[in-house]
């Protein structure tokens, strides 16, 4: 299993921070934003993890995280031109995946969960990841049936059928990347990765998870302070004990 994090993208909702560096290099209480979504993969046992970022801030990604020594993993780099959606990482990272699966997680989410099992447990198909809240309209929205399987999933609707918005981690086997070269450019100018869980859904090989602990999706300054807020309660909570 290999691992990407994709960390493109203008960040135009966190400006002014974002004018002089990129959005998932921007501190979370005591750490740099993508440090969070770089250790969900390594705990899960991901080795070999691909950065996909933004041009401008190639540099500063170079200087925080190396060759990935330092974190006991390989991390390799690639450019992302312009912000062209989610999908496109499976195009950009074609070579990198090469033959095998690939976990995709944007590195703007973080997780308090632990997905070791569910990756150690992969086959074949895709898995992805859902959770209640409140504002689902703002994202993807997953659609589950008195069995919890997945029966649609719409990207961003304005009326959502269910509170289960998608999170940023996708797990996917090989044959992502041809389900990629097949999206067409949405009505935004994006390769939705909607469209690709689409299609694992018509095969019959998708599969959804409810995620139990926290998540935030720190695209804005609400999210962002909250995660914070977040991260430094239980930095507390691990000192007292």
């Amino acid at each position: 299993m290999k691992g990407i994090i994709l960390a493109g993208g203008h960040g135009t909702r966190l400006l002014p921070l974002t004018k002089i560096t990129s959005k998932q290099l921007i501190p979370v209480y005591d750490q740099p934003m993508i440090f969070y979504p770089l250790q969900t993969l390594i705990e899960a046992g991901i080795k070999d993890i691909l950065i996909i970022m933004a041009p401008e801030h190639a540099g500063h990604f170079l200087n925080l995280l190396g060759s990935g020594k330092a974190f006991g993993v390989t991390i390799s780099y690639e450019i992302q031109d312009t912000p062209s959606g989610i999908a496109e990482a499976f195009l950009i990272g074609e070579n990198f995946i090469g033959n095998d699966d690939v976990a995709l997680i944007l590195g703007d989410n973080i997780f308090e969960d632990d997905f070791s099992l569910v990756i150690k447990n992969f086959t074949e198909g895709a898995s992805i990841f859902a959770k209640a809240v409140p504002d689902p309209e703002r994202f993807g929205v997953v659609e589950l049936d008195k069995d919890q399987q997945i029966i649609s999933i719409e990207e961003k609707p304005q009326k959502p059928r269910s509170n289960l918005a998608q999170v940023g981690l996708y797990i996917c086997d090989n044959s992502v990347i041809k389900k990629a070269k097949k999206v067409e450019p949405s009505a935004r100018g994006e390769l939705e990765i909607v469209d690709i869980i689409r299609a694992y859904l018509y095969e019959k090989k998708l599969a959804v998870s409810l995620v139990k602990g926290a998540w935030f999706d720190c695209g804005t300054f609400e999210s962002l302070f909250e995660a914070g807020a977040y991260r430094r309660a239980k930095l507390e909570c691990l000192s007292s004990d």
